[in-house]
């Protein structure tokens, strides 16, 4: 996925002749202003820390809403989903890194929300797997550790709850620093930004 928040519609016309078809962005406003000037088949990924009441302004086009970390936030989706009569494909946002600035549930909060009849309630919900952010830091054995965390719980999750449930099979982890070892680690979407469009210009 090619994150393509805070460039301007002209890169991300560049990447899409290219044959780059999936973008992501981490604010609503944007995301929407971009989505209706530019082609009709990309897909639209929102990695941001959503706000409950920005909710409805995606729910009509996004493909996937990567930062799901918090039951209100998955009951609010699932409410808008709902009235517009769109099942709404979501990652739970798990919190692997070691910053408390990042967001996400516990292994044991995700345990709770997964183990429960919650998710049977919630009909316009697709969930599509996880996600995670290593801690910013330039000692690879940590980020390795922290992404094979993800990995391991992911592949718990996938035989106790989602055996039979197929949908249930990303994992997004891995930025432009450190995205080759998420690969190694299992990651099944990585999330580059800077080293396909250089510096955001803010």
């Amino acid at each position: 996925m090619a994150v393509s928040k805070f460039h301007p519609k002209e890169a991300i016309l560049e990447a899409y002749e290219a044959g780059q078809r999936i973008f992501g962005e981490s604010r609503v406003q944007e995301l929407c202003e971009k989505q209706s000037a530019c082609p009709n088949d990309i897909e639209w990924h929102f990695i941001g820390h959503l706000q409950t009441n920005k909710i409805k302004q995606i729910t009509p086009f996004v493909s996937l809403i990567h930062g799901v970390d918090s039951l209100k936030l998955l009951r609010e989706i699932n409410k808008e989903g709902e009235k517009i009569g769109r099942v709404i494909p979501c990652l739970l946002q798990i919190h692997i890194a070691t910053e408390e600035s990042k967001f996400g549930f516990s292994f044991e909060e995700c345990d709770e929300v997964v183990s429960g009849d919650v998710l049977k309630e919630l009909r316009y919900i697709s969930l599509r797997g996880l996600m995670g952010m290593a801690t910013l830091t330039e000692n690879p054995d940590q980020i390795r550790s922290e992404f094979r965390s993800l990995k391991n719980y992911f592949d718990k999750l996938k035989k106790g709850y989602f055996k039979d449930t197929p949908a249930f099979c990303e994992i997004s982890m891995g930025m432009s620093d450190d995205y080759k070892i998420a690969l190694e680690e299992g990651s099944t979407m990585v999330r580059i930004g800077s080293a396909i469009f250089g510096s955001r210009v803010y």
